[in-house]
């Protein structure tokens, strides 16, 4: 493939996603493209989705979403509104809209330029304890672990009707060995009738909608080597391509040796880069779009991202961390913003010193400007990339970044924002895996009955001026703060 081709898909009549290719060149090199659909915002590529919870970016109310933030596409997983289903009828089923609206955007008020992509889980997902089977992969609820079958998840993108649709895939997440020979054959087989399964369900729309199907298709391509699935695969490329709109990457190195019919598909990767270094190495190989959860968890651990890309001042000696921890009491009277030069609504309005007063009196609009702000620098970062890839400048920059900044991001110190639902490795609140009973609580209890408090304070004697300050913790006259 020449430099600067611009390629635009071949679409079935009622298909409605575009992606077009504005510079890319023969194997895996980055690239640069345009992802265009009615009535949403164009999003150029490479770029990021947000990532969310229960159909928001965590800490950001959809009002802040739209004001503050350029977040064009978000990732919402089914297993967050399907906890009794099919048994019981979930609310997101219930909204009556015409064909032409989305009950699942409507259900979580997403502004209307944005684009909505489903997939089956979160990301990352938790592992659960029952395997996926022929007709059916296992989720997690929030009333705990299930199986989802295929033809509910083909109805779910039916009625739900998203922008774009992540097809299943029979993808192990336990830690464990290499899967066996026998079990790679499953998981291609599985993937495959899967796949065939969200694209039947898809034809079958066009004669009972009267605007036609308002959905594309991702296809998921297993987190092993192409050679290992390659029967799939050519039946991607072979016969379902005209029926598919892109691909849904789960380990970048599946990129290798991938049919040239689905070259020209934009790749959307959920492999989970825990660093912008990893985050550079996938877009090296040609990813288009990537769910990034490390914004979220360096959110939640009170991390201001501070990195640019390319680098600014390449020449310096020491490798630059790539975030402040805004837990630190050396900001508590710095007035400067959360990253020099950022033009988001946190930093022109804020400072260091408000943020962590905001974590230390554990308050959540702390969390809340970290995640503007966050989004911000991704926002800055991606915009970077392009403009290096566009002045065919990538890997020198790549190497650059590699010589200014950390390999991975600062260790959190402080606590998550959430008293009742704390977070653990990347876990929140229902994701915690019940150990059976007489298990101890996972968290504190937050609230004490007040007879308690005053029973302690009765008994009490008056602190004196050299009364210590845990001493005072004990009795309930106060909390103490740990200081960095």
């Amino acid at each position: 493939m020449a430099d600067n081709l611009t390629l635009g898909l071949s679409q079935l009549p009622d298909e409605m996603l575009t992606f077009t290719l504005l510079k890319a060149s023969e194997g895996l090199t980055p690239r640069l493209g345009k992802l265009a659909f009615p009535g949403r915002s164009t999003i150029q590529t490479p770029h990021y989705i947000g990532n969310a919870s229960r159909g928001v970016i965590p800490h950001l109310s959809q009002d802040l979403f739209r004001k503050h933030t350029n977040i064009d596409a978000i990732y919402v997983p089914l297993e967050d509104f399907v906890e009794k289903a099919p048994q019981h009828t979930p609310p997101v089923y219930e909204l009556d809209l015409p064909d032409a609206e989305s009950p699942l955007r409507r259900f979580i008020a997403l502004k209307q330029d944005a684009f909505l992509i489903m997939g089956a889980r979160r990301t990352p997902p938790i592992a659960a304890p029952a395997a996926n089977t022929n007709g059916a992969i296992s989720i997690l609820t929030s009333v705990g672990f299930r199986h989802l079958a295929s033809s509910d998840y083909v109805a779910a993108a039916q009625k739900l009707r998203p922008d774009i649709v992540v097809g299943l895939g029979d993808i192990v997440y336990k830690q464990q060995a290499k899967p066996s020979n026998k079990r790679v054959a499953k998981m291609a087989d599985r993937t495959e009738a899967w796949t065939k399964d969200i694209v039947d369900g898809k034809s079958g729309l066009d004669k009972t909608t009267r605007d036609g199907p308002r959905y594309s298709i991702f296809a998921s391509v297993l987190p092993i080597s192409s050679e290992l699935q390659s029967s799939y695969v050519d039946e991607l490329a072979d016969e379902l391509r005209d029926q598919l709109s892109g691909l849904a990457i789960y380990d970048p190195s599946s990129l290798t040796d991938l049919p040239q019919a689905l070259t020209p598909l934009p790749r959307l990767s959920f492999s989970e880069p825990s660093s912008p270094r990893q985050l550079l190495h996938e877009l090296s190989l040609g990813t288009d779009l990537l769910t990034i959860p490390f914004i979220n968890a360096a959110t939640d651990a009170g991390i201001a991202l501070d990195f640019i890309f390319p680098p600014a001042n390449a020449s310096s000696s020491t490798r630059r961390p790539l975030g402040v921890d805004m837990w630190s009491s050396t900001h508590a009277t710095d007035l400067s913003p959360l990253s020099s030069g950022c033009g988001c609504y946190a930093c022109k309005r804020h400072h260091r010193a408000y943020l962590q007063h905001l974590l230390a009196a554990k308050e959540m609009l702390g969390w809340t400007l970290l995640q503007v702000h966050n989004h911000a620098v991704m926002d800055q970062f991606f915009a970077g990339v392009r403009a290096s890839i566009g002045k065919d400048k990538f890997e020198e920059d790549r190497v650059a970044f590699e010589a200014v900044y950390e390999a991975e991001l600062p260790e959190r110190t402080g606590q998550g924002p959430r008293q009742v639902c704390v977070i653990v490795n990347g876990v929140r609140g229902y994701q915690f895996k019940s150990e059976g009973p007489g298990e101890a609580k996972k968290n504190a209890s937050a609230y004490r009955m007040l007879d308690e408090r005053k029973e302690l304070l009765a008994e009490a004697s008056t602190p004196s001026s050299g009364t210590d300050a845990k001493d005072l913790e004990n009795i309930g006259f106060a909390e103490v703060v740990e200081r960095q």
